[in-house]
């Protein structure tokens, strides 16, 4: 018989429907409630990425940390059977420690006792900027939702240290961006159906780029279909102090490596009717969620499957090498901003695949000339 007794959340004033905090408001399988926090220099020597996740309906919570160095990834992650405590933000050896909630965080690997020279760091995330909502999230395929995202964005700075092959990394003021929601978002294990059928994915083109300024911060995401359709679409400045600035549609100019799909740098058009802006992007190193993070169509781990108990992975991954699989997801790309005389640092994530009428790409097999 299952253990209904109360959990520690039920203590707060936090509840949303008369249900324990132990139980989500549906019993969709694909309920999840996670996020993903980004660590870099400003010269692109190292990119680290770590998140968490908890999926109710599955009884599953992992974890995640890669670090780019050269063309090496190194990669952790970790899964296990979902804790009463929610608040206990740790699996296996990754952790995150809310001290002050919306602003300050510990993030932590703790090196594998059998491999001292693995991955291991210690991280004090800090936020600089307030927390940014980012427009609420729909996707269907056919008459069924597939997707409802609530999510919000912050950026801020990182210190601490990080250890690897032998190496220590001091990390003094470099720029952290993370991203933080829940809801509904696909697992993997569900059978296709007559919509997957009917109505197969023909394109897909996302841009979500938080970047950090010494006195604002930019969040800018695009979501576009086949046919250049904008399904999510905002571009915000936020000033301490001022009213959070709307920038209209932001149009972006993807210079691609050619015969890949892989940008090199970027011009995103801004601004209102005041003040036409431009946002120019030069990628600095990049990181292939398919590939450690767990993101699809990764496949040796993705988010949300069932792994077992105290389920713990450490690998490497060359990135000279071609990984096919990468070119079908998102990547996070490290990258240097500049914006109205000012340079900032943060992510240009970004995934382009299959038809995109805009970018005149035909098809899965369509690369850049």
């Amino acid at each position: 018989m299952a253990d209904d007794r109360p959990v520690p959340l039920d203590e707060y004033p936090v509840h949303q429907v008369p249900l324990s905090m132990k139980y989500v408001a549906t019993g969709d399988r694909n309920a999840y409630d996670r996020c993903i926090f980004h660590v870099l220099d400003h010269e692109g020597h190292a990119l680290l990425i770590l998140g968490l996740g908890v999926y109710p309906n599955l009884g599953v919570i992992d974890a995640y940390a890669t670090l780019r160095l050269g063309d090496t990834l190194h990669a952790v992650r970790a899964s296990d059977a979902l804790r009463d405590d929610r608040t206990d933000l740790g699996v296996g050896p990754l952790r995150i420690l809310v001290e002050r909630p919306l602003r300050d965080f510990v993030v932590s690997c703790e090196a594998a006792p059998d491999d001292p020279d693995g991955l291991s760091y210690e991280i004090n995330w800090t936020a600089d900027f307030p927390a940014l909502w980012e427009p609420h999230h729909l996707q269907r395929r056919g008459g069924r939702l597939t997707l409802e995202g609530r999510r919000f964005v912050q950026a801020g700075h990182c210190d601490g240290w990080i250890r690897v092959a032998g190496r220590e990394i001091r990390v003094r003021g470099w720029t952290g961006t993370r991203d933080r929601s829940w809801g509904l978002r696909p697992v993997p294990g569900e059978e296709g159906g007559r919509f997957a059928e009917e109505q197969p994915t023909e394109g897909f083109h996302w841009i979500w780029c938080p970047v950090r300024f010494e006195d604002r911060f930019l969040m800018v995401i695009v979501q576009e279909d086949a046919d250049g359709h904008r399904s999510l679409n905002d571009a915000t400045l936020v000033r301490p102090g001022h009213r959070d600035r709307q920038l209209g549609w932001p149009q972006a100019e993807i210079a691609y490596r050619p015969g890949t799909r892989h940008p090199e740098r970027a011009l995103v058009h801004l601004g209102d009717l005041r003040k036409p802006m431009e946002l120019e992007v030069e990628v600095l190193t990049s990181s292939p969620l398919a590939l450690g993070a767990g993101y699809p169509p990764s496949d040796d781990w993705q988010h949300g499957t069932w792994q077992g108990r105290d389920w713990t992975d450490r690998r490497t991954y060359d990135l000279s090498r071609e990984h096919p699989l990468a070119a079908f997801g998102v990547t996070d790309h490290a990258a240097r901003f500049r914006l109205d005389g000012r340079v900032g640092h943060g992510i240009f994530e970004h995934g382009s695949f299959g038809r995109h009428d805009p970018s005149g790409f035909t098809g899965f097999d369509s690369v850049a000339p």
